[in-house]
């Protein structure tokens, strides 16, 4: 952690000059020993130390000169914290005092004083104007206490004590290992391919790391191991189906540990069924059994591929494809011809190298096809007249055309008769008849209200006869062209 300029210090003195407060360092002053012994040099003046704030160490010898004015002098600082300490530094921070004295401030001078010791050695040999300072370079088991003092032009103020020793400890941080995201499922390979964990870790000082397989120790003849200060490689040139199984990472320091595990599966193409047979040919269907593959190449099987190939051409075709059952009907044969059938196992690597193929040939033969008439009746159809479909009544405009419909059903086909008011009215060009497919439609052109009245629609064949009727009123005035 490195030392921040003071920030919130009141505005200085005015014996104090701009190139005074530029010196304020931001980072440990250069030259200067972390923990400075006695060298010679001039040193700042050791500030007053009240009874109350007297930490276990005595106090060093004070100064026969008289005390400045209490006024003339900054109080002590305020908040005195310990920040950070290390496995060799410390970092201490200071409020401002309350009180700054009548010369301003000249900054802070840091005092340590080790166990058992009674004199007070400055950190920094002049006042420096930071409200943070880290003393490096410490050894390891060394315990001393701190203080501060605010320092003016004519002495330093009551310093403030840290109130407990620092102690410099070995830091231990906990070994932790952080597994790749890829590596938290099963880590798959094939057989011949090459292995390659690298798998991260922390931990100060430097833990310890170990390897199993399946707990028990790896084979150094076929696994290599590289361990650095923040990672685990474990290598492996060409896996084989053994290598597969957990592998466990444990990561130890001064009694902690931290384990992880990694599954790898090594797998290969599977081989093909281990038997196959031909159960019944029909029509143009043909049956296949067979049976699994001995050997699924250390993985579960994705399913079959069936093929077929007529005696004639020899190709093969893909009938299925990944297809599970053991079973099956292959359809769609071509009558006359022969077929061979194979079928081929499959898994992550593809398909097996090899196929069961059907010994015997499925020959697809010409049923022979006998007719047996059977006895024929004649059905009669016959049927009187009957609509199906009545007349609507309808009301139309004078000088536009308009039709009535109905539909009949009758065999023979009957006479239509189409009559207005009781009167027929067949031959009149007004009307316009028509029948087709037992629709009939008349036709009346451009009528008048003097063509309102009842229509009616006759069907009449040598079975009998049906009528319908209907009302047609034509309302409004007549066009000009009627």
């Amino acid at each position: 952690m490195t030392e921040k300029a003071i920030s919130d210090v009141p505005a200085c003195g005015p014996e104090e000059t701009a190139s005074e407060s530029a010196e304020a360092p931001t980072a440990e002053p250069s030259g200067e020993a972390a923990v400075l012994e006695s060298t010679g040099e001039e040193r700042a003046p050791t500030p007053q130390e009240p009874a109350s704030q007297e930490p276990a160490p005595a106090a060093p010898a004070t100064a026969t000169k008289p005390a400045p004015p209490s006024e003339d002098v900054p109080s002590a600082p305020l908040l005195l914290a310990l920040e950070d300490v290390s496995d060799s530094s410390v970092t201490v921070s200071w409020e401002p005092p309350e009180k700054l004295g009548r010369l301003g401030l000249q900054g802070y001078v840091l005092e340590l004083c080790r166990e058992g010791a009674s004199e007070w050695v400055p950190v920094n040999a002049r006042p420096l104007m930071v409200t943070q300072l880290t003393v490096r370079n410490l050894a390891l088991g060394d315990k001393f206490f701190l203080r501060v003092a605010a320092v003016s032009s004519v002495g330093a103020g009551p310093p403030a004590v840290l109130e407990q020793p620092v102690h410099i400890q070995k830091i231990i941080e906990a070994p932790k290992i952080r597994v790749p995201r890829h590596l938290r499922q099963t880590y798959i390979r094939q057989v011949g391919e090459p292995v390659n964990l690298q798998i991260p870790f922390q931990g100060s000082p430097r833990p310890q790391a170990s390897w199993t397989h399946n707990g028990r120790a790896l084979d150094s003849q076929r696994v290599n191991v590289r361990t650095g200060d923040q990672d685990s490689i474990l290598f492996i040139r060409s896996a084989q189906r053994s290598d597969s199984g957990c592998y466990e990472l444990t990561v130890c320091l001064e009694g902690l540990e931290a384990k992880a595990a990694i599954d790898i599966l090594v797998i290969e193409k599977p081989g093909p069924p281990s038997s196959i047979r031909l159960l019944d040919v029909w029509g143009c269907n043909a049956a296949l059994e067979w049976t699994p593959p001995q050997d699924t190449g250390n993985t579960e099987l994705l399913g079959y591929t069936v093929q077929k190939a007529d005696k004639k051409t020899g190709q093969w075709f893909t009938v299925l494809e990944r297809y599970h059952p053991t079973t099956c009907t292959i359809s769609d044969l071509i009558v006359g011809n022969a077929y061979s059938f194979r079928v081929f196992s499959e898994n992550q690597c593809g398909l097996s190298t090899s196929a069961a193929t059907t010994k015997e040939l499925a020959r697809i033969q010409k049923a022979d096809i006998v007719a047996k008439p059977k006895g024929f009746v004649e059905r009669d159809f016959s049927e009187a007249p009957s609509f199906t479909q009545p007349l609507a009544d309808h009301t139309s405009t004078p000088g536009y055309s308009t039709q009535l419909f109905c539909s009949v059903r009758a065999s023979p086909k009957p006479k239509i008769i189409w009559m207005k008011n009781k009167m027929n009215i067949q031959g009149d060009p007004k009307y316009r008849a028509l029948s087709e497919q037992g629709v009939c439609t008349l036709e009346i052109r451009k009528p008048s209200p003097f063509d309102s009245g009842v229509y009616t629609c006759k069907a009449v064949n040598v079975l009998g006869e049906a009528s319908v009727d209907c009302r047609l009123e034509v309302k409004g005035k007549a066009s000009a062209t009627h």
